[in-house]
């Protein structure tokens, strides 16, 4: 089951394990029960503190429970944890044996003064990359707080029961039998969801802090680069970001980054906020912008008022919000959206397994995504609205070398069909013969590029007509002291390296302007 690399690697991580706990597996006669079994067999067999017992009655076979020795933690996977959720088994053994989670005491405390009773499933598929940290934030959770439960259930692996219950998208939560969330959620979000007085209190919190020289709004690759050469200035550096490392957490596979041969979007990610963590920066994560309040004067305090009620003061600020997926924008969209209409094939793919499914888009990765899910599905159908595929060539050839995929090219999609809350077709119209054509399906992929997150800005920074913040060439906005970069922003060519380099330019730009503001004398 695991090959002797891995093996090692998880007995040198088990030797961490300080307090004994029982694996009880409850298996059938499958291919799949035999596979568990033998993984747990290796895993009983690295550790003295480790025990397997075999005669579990749970009800969904294969799985498999954690139980600390004298207590009452319920954690159960009803999954192999393997692929991307590998690291998310070996978290789970070290923090039920008594190794301490990396995570703030606050959080900490917070998990552990939960009152009632909790009770999650949580779907995943084993290529999803958004899903391992759901998986940890509710395995981490039941193991701090025993009156929360949690099943981590692979959908490939229980496909009737992700039929039954219309699971279309994944990571997908449920909470006492009705949905709780779906999508990439950290462990503070789950919480902050479960504890209604936990918005004022942050709320208070940030409104309190002293004002920045450098706030900076965004956490992706520009945000970083911004906090990084502004703190390494010896200035006073915030960051308030939705989410740290923003849309690389939603991408597969880096191989462009000049210097990083190979990396995936929630690694980087990671080594993002490390890399910032490392110097003086005042990190706010799950903090959601909605308004910015010019200086009344030149070199006054400028105001990012956020969605929970606070709100945050900077002599300067670095915009760095970046883009979000487009949608078609057409009738069934959003009716169908995780029941049918995904956006992330990594993710969703396995939940298709065997059916027929549309992708919408004909850039790279439009054409990535056809040429993934083809492995997966019984066929795609890739929908582009220009007279030709905008894929590099090589991604095209490939495409097109693929039995079960079919190109319609000038072709704009005119609407997602469904039936009993679930979709079941598109169609679009042929615009060179204006011939209508139906398409019967179960899953459409959108992949038809971004969309800057700067609807708050409007009115308050100039932006050009597709919502870009206009920026000169050192990153300056319309507004004195407001910069931007990334995404956001109307540099051409969106790419992370870019991104980075804009980020450091607005942190650069932003530390030229403070010195140059003159002197007040108190």
């Amino acid at each position: 089951m695991l090959d002797d690399a891995l093996k090692t690697q998880l007995k040198a991580y088990l030797e961490r394990v300080t307090q004994p706990f029982e694996i009880k597996a409850s298996l059938g006669d499958s291919d799949a029960s035999r596979e568990m079994l033998q993984l747990l067999q290796d895993i009983a067999a690295m550790s003295d503190k480790i025990t397997l017992a075999t005669d579990g009655q749970d009800e969904r076979k294969p799985s498999f429970s954690l139980q600390r020795t004298g207590t009452d933690m319920s954690l159960r996977f009803a999954a192999i944890p393997l692929g991307h959720e590998f690291t998310s088994l070996v978290l789970a053994l070290l923090w039920v044996g008594g190794h301490p989670p990396k995570v703030e005491p606050e959080v900490i405390a917070q998990i552990q003064a939960l009152d009632g009773e909790y009770s999650f499933e949580v779907y995943m598929s084993l290529s999803c990359h958004n899903c391992p940290d759901v998986v940890q934030a509710l395995s981490l959770m039941a193991v701090l707080n025993p009156r929360i439960k949690t099943v981590i259930i692979d959908g490939a692996l229980f496909q009737d029961e992700v039929n039954r219950r219309e699971v279309m998208a994944v990571p997908a939560v449920y909470l006492n039998g009705a949905h709780f969330g779906s999508g990439r959620m950290t462990v503070e979000e789950i919480v902050a969801k479960l504890d209604s007085g936990a918005a004022d209190r942050d709320a208070a919190k940030l409104s309190a802090k002293a004002p920045y020289e450098v706030l900076i709004v965004g956490g992706g690759p520009a945000g970083a680069a911004a906090a990084v050469y502004a703190a390494r200035k010896g200035i006073r550096t915030g960051v308030a970001a939705e989410r740290f490392g923003g849309q690389v957490n939603d991408t597969m596979a880096i191989e462009n980054y000049i210097s990083v041969l190979e990396t995936d979007g929630p690694k980087f990610a990671a080594a993002l906020e490390a890399h910032v963590k490392a110097y003086e920066v005042d990190i706010m994560n799950l903090q959601r912008a909605e308004a910015l309040i010019p200086a009344a004067s030149e070199g006054g305090l400028i105001e990012i008022k956020l969605a929970n009620g606070g709100s945050l003061k900077s002599r300067s600020v670095i915009l760095s919000t970046g883009a979000r997926w487009r949608n078609v924008g057409v009738p069934g969209e959003q009716e169908y959206k995780n029941k049918g209409v995904a956006y992330c094939p990594h993710c969703d793919g396995p939940l298709f397994k065997g059916k027929r499914v549309a992708v919408i888009g004909g850039g790279n990765s439009g054409v990535e995504a056809a040429i993934d899910l083809a492995g997966i599905v019984a066929h795609v159908t890739l929908i582009e609205f220009g007279d030709a595929l905008r894929a590099d060539a090589v991604l095209v050839s490939k495409l097109k070398s693929l039995p079960n995929v079919s190109i319609h090219v000038s072709a704009q999609t005119t609407e997602l069909t469904g039936a009993e809350g679930k979709l079941n077709g598109l169609n679009y119209t042929d615009r060179v013969s204006g011939q209508a054509h139906r398409v019967e399906l179960e899953g459409v992929f959108v992949q038809i590029g971004l969309v800057p997150n700067t609807e708050w800005l409007k009115g308050v920074v100039e932006l050009s007509k597709h919502g870009e913040i206009i920026v000169d060439a050192r990153g300056q906005t319309s507004l004195p002291g407001v910069f931007a970069a990334g995404d956001a922003t109307t540099v051409p060519f969106k790419q992370i390296v870019i991104a980075a380099g804009d980020g450091a330019k607005a942190a650069l730009s932003a530390f030229d302007y403070l010195v140059r503001l003159p002197v007040v004398n108190a």
